[in-house]
């Protein structure tokens, strides 16, 4: 697992998908997240402003690896 260190108490869905380096660009995150391929804590999330918070843990179908959000 690998903890991403954010600079505020919370962070949308899309925005840290970028911070943490999974995508490129707003609008990869937005397609990784309209396809049904991102799940935070487990459940499926399809809205790019879900806000997260310290603890969450993201995971992306197909890559084996967990993110979690740490502020």
């Amino acid at each position: 697992m690998k903890n991403i260190k954010i600079n505020t108490d919370t962070i949308n869905l899309d925005q840290f998908l970028k911070w943490a380096g999974i995508t490129e660009t707003g609008g990869e995150a937005k397609a990784l997240i309209q396809e049904g391929r991102v799940k935070v804590n487990g459940i499926m999330e399809d809205r790019r402003s879900h806000s997260l918070k310290n603890g969450d843990i993201i995971q992306l179908k197909g890559i084996n690896e967990e993110y979690r959000v740490d502020n």
